[in-house]
């Protein structure tokens, strides 16, 4: 009995020799392949990187002003300008009605007036308040005539230039969102500080591992 009793101790113990040797083998392992990692420089937060501050994307603001100007800007969290975009794009909008309408007024009455219909006279609508129909057709036409093609000149040109000031905006929207994205993240405060952290180096012919520090000042 006491012979059976030895046995059963002495398979335990090996089962025990052998899970320990394991977890032994596992643990050199693991540390032999962290020394590898730190052996080449770095320090510990790059080979053990935390969870940082999530970083600013200037590409996602640039995208959301293109889908819908000022978005942009919300995403920046400069709320501030977006009723200054949306202003200025306003009064485009206004200067682009403004004048593609008037544009269209002196057009027409300026064709009417080459063409000389008795029954369509829109150029009788924008005389002059000390002239009549008889004046500018009669004595004043040649006068009434290149007036009319100056208003139409004028609009159409300030039309055109409407239009391309609501494109200009609406550039200006993009890049005041991308450039304000790329300095989100950016340190313009007076701070001058140290930033010590300790680094493992590379090994030399006379040892196998350097711990040193590496200093770096943020200003």
């Amino acid at each position: 009995m006491q012979w059976r009793r030895f046995e059963c101790a002495l398979i335990m113990a090996v089962f025990l020799l052998v899970g320990v040797g394991t977890s032994s083998l596992n643990a050199q392992e693991v540390i032999k392949t962290d020394t590898v990692s730190l052996g080449e420089g770095n320090t510990f937060q790059e080979v053990f990187p935390f969870p940082g501050k999530k970083i600013h994307s200037p590409h996602k603001a640039t995208f959301y002003s293109a889908i819908l100007p000022g978005l942009g800007q919300a995403y920046n969290k400069k709320y501030w300008k977006i009723p200054i975009i949306y202003g200025v794009i306003g009064s485009m909008a206004y200067a682009i009605h403004f004048n593609s309408t008037n544009y269209t007024k002196y057009k027409n009455a300026y064709r009417d007036f080459l063409i000389q219909d008795p029954g369509n006279k829109s150029y009788a609508d924008i005389l002059p308040p000390t002239l009549t129909v008889e004046d500018v057709e009669g004595q004043y036409a040649e006068w009434f005539e290149q007036a009319l093609e100056n208003k139409r000149d004028y609009y159409r040109r300030y039309r055109d230039l409407s239009y391309i000031g609501m494109v200009a905006i609406y550039v200006l929207n993009l890049i005041d969102a991308s450039v304000d994205a790329h300095f989100y993240d950016f340190d313009v405060s007076d701070d001058l500080s140290l930033n010590v952290q300790p680094v493992i180096m590379a090994p030399t012919p006379y040892s196998n591992q350097n711990i040193g520090i590496r200093l770096s000042f943020n200003f």
